[in-house]
């Protein structure tokens, strides 16, 4: 004889709470059926489905109507799917500016690292010499000796690197500074 949801709820409200397992045979199939139709996805409905179950139990105290265990299980069901929502659409909107974020990054990384790309451009020997001696903080005799070269050699083309690096930077500087005037006098017009 298969008894009512009444008498589950007042055996767990009672001192036995392995009475709810009961409860959850009875509904996990329907209540699993009415949450993967809403979220479209089985593996969201089983996560929203041991949630209902979990809030429903630890707040089986607040049921008024035993008898309609199953409707307010659904009313719980319809809280755990609108934070579900709400939390998809929070972490959709993250994802949307993590993303723009980027696109910008990519599309401002030129103007935003002149330094790093007159490096970069520099000839090898130079770029050598260079970031061992800043990046690394090397003195100009220790370069040497990593690199094989004489100190002379060290300084001229430490020298060198200079000199590269100025003209690549104000090069850029004029091309920004030829970009900039020349947006501007578009906006005039």
């Amino acid at each position: 004889m298969e008894l009512s949801d009444r008498h589950y709820v007042e055996s767990c409200r009672d001192g036995s709470p392995e009475e709810f397992r009961l409860l959850v045979d009875r509904y996990q199939k329907p209540l699993f059926a009415y949450l993967s139709q809403r979220l479209g996805n089985n593996s969201d409905a089983e996560e929203a489905a041991q949630d209902c179950f979990v809030r429903a139990f630890l707040s089986l105290k607040k049921l008024r109507k035993p008898d309609s265990f199953y409707a307010w299980l659904l009313g719980i069901a319809s809280r755990v799917l609108k934070e579900h929502f709400r939390s998809r659409q929070r972490v959709e909107r993250h994802r949307a500016t993590l993303e723009s974020l980027a696109e910008q990054e990519t599309s401002d990384a030129a103007p935003d690292y002149p330094l790093e790309q007159a490096i970069a451009g520099l000839p090898e020997n130079c770029r050598q010499v260079l970031l061992l001696h800043y990046y690394e903080g090397l003195p100009c005799h220790e370069v040497g000796q990593r690199l094989g070269m004489p100190l002379g050699t060290v300084t001229k083309t430490l020298s060198r690197a200079y000199s590269l690096l100025r003209q690549d930077l104000e090069h850029r500087e004029g091309r920004v500074l030829t970009l900039t005037q020349s947006a501007s006098q578009n906006e005039l017009r």
